[in-house]
């Protein structure tokens, strides 16, 4: 049986129906539906704290129009944004070219480059 996800405001028991994530290079807060999978940089919010939500001046809000609802796959552009934020904030995906393998078979931050002669 699946859990239901709760809200991640402190002291908040409601069930989750929004999931808030940053943009912090465009300043902006996306509140969208919720999320399929908990995310690391992502907040699920109950739908009180989904609607009340402030952010620091100079700040953007970018918010779901209408009801939250149990997650669905949508074309909508506003969750094709949220899920943009939520997959360039995470930390898993792996870089573009692995690193390749050193002597001693461990990958480290250094790499040892051939000379020119």
């Amino acid at each position: 049986m699946r859990s239901v996800r709760k809200c991640s405001r402190t002291g908040c028991l409601e069930p989750a129906v929004a999931t808030l994530t940053y943009a912090y290079q465009d300043s902006t807060a996306v509140v969208g539906p919720l999320a399929t999978a908990s995310e690391p940089h992502s907040y699920d919010l109950c739908e009180a704290h989904a609607l009340r939500l402030t952010v620091p001046k100079g700040w953007e809000v970018v918010r779901h129009e209408g009801a939250f609802a149990a997650p669905e796959q949508s074309a909508d552009e506003l969750t094709a944004l949220a899920e943009a934020v939520r997959e360039a904030g995470r930390s898993d995906v792996p870089p573009a070219q692995p690193e390749p393998e050193g002597p001693s078979g461990r990958r480290g931050h250094l790499r040892v480059l051939p000379g020119r002669a």
